[in-house]
């Protein structure tokens, strides 16, 4: 079983799955053949159902064999219940995510992703009811409540998000987390003098949370100057994917020359064209609405009047998809070959975040897809996990649907709305049938609503070998 442990070892856990394989059937047969010779062994089961989750193809039923070997492992509960949504059961998905926070009502991610699927099945009035609910039996627990927090602000519902805190406070006294969730709230929502006055109280390190707290607030007050040194300090830790476009933000708000060693001069952003026929993209529109079943979309995304997939497109079975992959990978492919060689680096600044270091063997760090109906557009927002960020258009409203002007266009650089910021895109791309937006993925991008009609697209980030 030496051989057997080994190859099964390659797929400990999803995300190094996608790190390591390319070709999934090809993955899914090996996976295949390794449960045929050891049905009972449990990781095995997992990986086989994950596979196939993956691959778009039925896993509920391999996920529930899998719990039965695995009944403690969280991963198992987690993706059987996605598993089950996936396949039009979301009752008992819920069900499966119930008993298990029965037994474990401190399960962030259980609360959470219960949550998330009674939002996007449309129950917006009960869809947090299970964080109520923990919170009610165990109200010591400072978890729940920010979790409960959490999922409400994310959605930007500031009036609940406050009661919530607030009935934290009363239980628990105000900690530091939970000062540190009033001030966050106080200055998305609006109220800038209590924002400035809690940040100010509180003392001691910030962590990278705190820092894009303080940075937003600053730039919502004017003081560009202050949030500056915040984001730089980020730089040289997790978050820096996370401070890169706020750096822009500042320094093109100062009229400092780094926001175009950041950004290029000209941008680093292109478009090209992906080279399917119209038959390929009405095929692939057609299966990628198919795909499109939720009723609302997540809150922690950037859909608005719209819904985007819930697992990696590209990695699916449907052939027009893995031609769809092999069109996108080769014109990723062309606009990294004519990139601009690295800038020399600057005084006190890591190398430049998309043109230093590596960029030969691209691989796909995330794919999904958005279908946006009247009124609908994409908010402001960065990708700090990618590299390079696109997004491939497959069905678009004709101009008298979309509406005057730039409605339903892509916007590169200007920084989130709610900041209250003078500052312009750096380029807007109108989007064609058939064509791959590219840009970095550090660099902010947002669309402009429509009034009429579905866009529909493929996004993608990618990352090269040894990022």
């Amino acid at each position: 079983m030496s051989a057997l442990a080994a190859e099964a070892g390659r797929w400990r856990d999803e995300a190094a799955a996608r790190r390591a394989v390319q070709d999934m059937a090809g993955a899914d047969a090996a996976i295949t053949r390794a449960a045929a010779l050891a049905p009972d062994d449990r990781l095995i089961a997992f990986l086989l159902a994950q596979s196939r989750y993956e691959l778009g193809l039925p896993a509920a039923a391999l996920f529930a064999r899998a719990a039965q070997l695995w009944p403690d492992n969280p991963d198992v509960i987690r993706n059987r219940a996605l598993a089950l949504a996936g396949e039009g059961a979301r009752e008992a998905a819920e069900a499966v995510l119930e008993q298990a926070l029965e037994q474990a009502p401190d399960w962030l991610e259980g609360q959470r992703i219960l949550a998330s699927l009674r939002w996007t099945g449309g129950d917006a009035a009960g869809f947090d009811r299970g964080f109520a609910r923990a919170c009610a039996n165990r109200p010591d627990s400072p978890g729940l409540w920010l979790g409960w927090f959490s999922t409400l602000a994310q959605l930007r519902d500031w009036a609940r998000a406050g009661e919530v805190i607030a009935r934290a406070i009363a239980r628990l006294g105000e900690t530091r987390q939970l000062a540190v969730a009033r001030a966050f709230l106080a200055s998305e929502s609006g109220d800038l003098p209590q924002a400035d006055a809690l940040l100010a109280a509180l003392a001691g390190p910030d962590d990278a949370f705190l820092a894009l707290c303080r940075i937003r607030q600053h730039l919502r007050c004017a003081r560009p100057e202050a949030a500056e040194p915040l984001a730089l300090s980020l730089l040289h830790g997790p978050a820096a994917g996370q401070a890169w476009p706020y750096l822009s933000t500042c320094w093109r708000l100062l009229g400092d020359a780094r926001a175009a060693w950041l950004d290029g001069d000209p941008l680093l952003a292109g478009t090209r064209e992906i080279g399917l026929s119209a038959a390929e993209l009405a095929e692939l529109a057609t299966v990628l609405r198919g795909l499109h079943t939720a009723r609302a979309p997540y809150a922690e995304q950037s859909v608005r009047l719209g819904t985007q997939t819930d697992r990696s497109v590209l990695l699916r079975h449907e052939p027009i998809l893995a031609t769809a992959r092999s069109a996108l990978m080769a014109a990723m492919a062309d606009f990294v070959a004519v990139l601009p060689p690295a800038p020399a680096p600057l005084p006190g600044l890591p190398p430049h975040p998309l043109l230093a270091g590596p960029r030969a063997g691209l691989r796909i760090a995330g794919s999904w897809s958005v279908r946006l109906g009247p009124g609908g557009f994409n908010v402001v927002h960065s990708h700090p996990a990618g590299w390079l960020s696109s997004a491939c258009y497959i069905a678009l409203p004709d101009a008298a649907e979309a509406g005057p002007g730039q409605a339903g266009w892509l916007q590169l650089g200007a920084p989130p709305p709610e900041l209250g910021l003078p500052l312009a895109p750096l380029r807007v791309i109108e989007p064609r049938v058939g064509m791959l937006a590219i840009f970095p993925s550090t660099m902010w991008h947002g669309t402009v609503p429509f009034a009429r009609g579905e866009r529909l697209n493929i996004a993608f980030d990618v990352v090269p070998a040894g990022r």
